[in-house]
């Protein structure tokens, strides 16, 4: 679930990129045959690449006289400092490095691949591409050689050392934050609660009541297996589980226990499991017969498994509701699976896993981070090493960077879902039953973010097409994460929403209206006319059968 800066405006003209799938991964095998396969098409079809060519050099006698008007793609931050537009050398170094740029991907559109060939070619020369970019040398960045002149090199010393300390201690890749400042039960995940349940799997955080009332029907929150679950109480102001517990609902959160090569056999049915028995308690303690929940990014797909089970064995009323965050329960949507993994590629990655015991958190970390380049390897490329300076000290960031292991049974249960789009396709079985999500028929709240780039927006709609019972469907500004960290107040903050809910997200999108403020006071809205009624907050967590076992956010937050 790696983000960074999101835009916080709807754009029809600016889609969602299309990511790889981190459950795969990315190989430099795929990569060079992806290049292979290019070169060969363009071997067969000269006359394709010959044109390109030929236009490329024309655009380049114009820059080199000064006439051309190529200019940077809107957004694209690498070429903000004004050198690039006002010294004559490094605007026509720019210009120079776009029209190649372009050549590049357009000989791909011209030369007859199929989608899925056509895809990897894109991606494979984009990491060339954007390496070899202007901006990441020394030489031809002119705010990097300012810096160098004005600190009388110091910034390249400090560079070095940055660089060395990433060779040491982040497998060659550039920090993306400060750690420093920030640790989880400090100033993260303070949010007041305590662990009321601890099994090998998971602990259950219930968080202080601090309303005088407070309704009835708890609220159960399944984080991804990826990561953390503390991207939803980050710092006081930005957390959800504050907001939530502050409009008066008992709030319950599983922490996942970071599996370990002995953990090798937790797969789906174990985690189904374990969210079965963490609403089960968390209805125990709040005396109600059924909870609403929440499935976040992975830990949606988890919930939707176990809905589709209790379906199955008559057991539906044990969940009220359910909302899921950024989950893509679909997976036809274009992702690595279909664009540029392979089947070969899933089973070496299951091979990986199943020979390491678990699939590391830096792998996926990696993986995240090839998928924009510009954003998540070469801007700390740039600011760590070629200015001298520490990565910045951002929330978001040091939740990313606090990965997680993926137990090798998930990871290949995981690889199997997407490879056979089994949720949707009515071919998974959980606990030993068949899942046919049409029978889920519980009230639905689907967030979706609009730039999403592992969880594309459209793939979430389909969501929507696939449950039973009443669904609302809201479009949050921002990608993976930020889409979810809305909090009220922000000037910015708005979203797409619609009564209707056509078969295709085209559709939709064309008669979403745009609301401005947080859906996060859209959701509490909606939950609590699904919570039931209230009753005074009680002083105390947990119960006499599950009583507080240590302040939250627990121990399984630090393995």
């Amino acid at each position: 679930m790696s983000q960074t800066t999101d835009t916080t405006t709807f754009d029809r003209d600016d889609p969602p990129i299309l990511g790889a799938n981190p459950f795969v991964g990315l190989t430099r095998q795929q990569m060079v045959a992806a290049i292979a396969r290019l070169g060969q098409r363009i071997a067969v079809e000269p006359g394709a690449a010959a044109a390109t060519a030929v236009d490329a050099v024309g655009e380049l006698v114009r820059v080199a006289i000064g006439r051309s008007e190529t200019a940077p793609a809107r957004g694209d931050r690498r070429f903000s400092d004004p050198a690039w537009q006002h010294n004559p050398l490094f605007n026509r170094l720019m210009q120079a490095y776009l029209v190649e740029n372009q050549a590049v991907h357009r000989i791909i559109e011209e030369v007859q691949l199929d989608p899925k060939s056509r895809a990897r070619a894109h991606f494979a020369m984009s990491l060339i591409t954007e390496a070899a970019a202007p901006t990441n040398n020394l030489f031809t960045n002119p705010n990097a050689m300012a810096k160098a002149i004005q600190t009388r090199g110091q910034s390249l010393v400090a560079g070095a050392r940055n660089f060395a300390h990433d060779l040491r201690h982040n497998g060659g890749m550039p920090s993306q934050v400060d750690t420093r400042p920030f640790a989880v039960g400090r100033n993260l995940a303070v949010t007041p609660g305590h662990v009321v349940h601890r099994t090998e799997v998971f602990e259950l955080i219930q968080y202080d009541e601090t309303t005088k009332q407070v309704h009835k029907r708890p609220l159960v929150v399944i984080p991804p297996q990826i990561n953390k679950y503390y991207i939803t109480d980050l710092a006081p102001g930005r957390s959800l589980v504050q907001s939530t517990v502050a409009a008066g609902f008992p709030y319950f959160t599983l922490s996942w226990r970071n599996p370990t090569p002995e953990q090798r056999d937790w797969n789906l049915d174990t985690y189904v499991a374990a969210c079965l028995e963490a609403i089960r308690v968390a209805c125990e303690i709040a005396g109600s017969k059924d909870a609403n929940t929440v499935g976040v990014c992975a830990g949606g797909v988890t919930l939707a498994s176990l809905l589709g089970h209790l379906a199955a064995v008559g057991q539906s009323d044990l969940v009220n509701s359910v909302t899921f965050l950024v989950t893509g329960l679909d997976t036809t949507t274009e992702t690595t699976i279909s664009s540029l993994a392979s089947r070969r590629a899933v089973e070496a990655a299951r091979t990986r896993s199943v020979r390491a015991g678990v699939l590391s958190g830096d792998d996926m970390a990696k993986v995240f981070a090839w998928l924009r380049p510009n954003d998540l390897v070469w801007n700390y490329w740039l600011n760590n090493y070629l200015m001298g300076q520490n990565p910045p000290a951002f929330d978001i960031l040091f939740w990313n960077n606090d990965t997680t292991r993926l137990a090798a049974g998930l990871h290949s249960d995981f690889l199997d879902l997407y490879l056979t789009n089994g949720l949707v396709q009515g071919t998974l079985d959980v606990l030993g039953t068949p899942v046919d999500l049409d029978k889920v028929t519980c009230d639905s709240f689907v967030v979706a973010g609009y730039t999403d780039h592992i969880i594309p927006w459209e793939g979430a709609y389909r969501t929507t097409q696939v449950l039973g019972g009443d669904i609302e469907f809201v479009l949050s500004t921002g990608g993976h994460i930020q889409a979810i960290l809305n909090p009220p107040g922000s000037a910015k903050a708005s979203y797409l929403t619609s009564d209707a809910l056509p078969p295709s997200a085209a559709q939709w999108r064309e008669n979403a209206r745009q609301v401005s403020g947080s859906w996060w006071t859209r959701w509490h809205e909606w939950l609590a006319a699904r919570s039931g009624d209230t009753r005074a907050a009680r002083r105390r967590t947990g119960n006499t059968a599950h009583p507080a076992l240590e302040p939250g956010p627990g121990r399984y937050v630090h393995l």
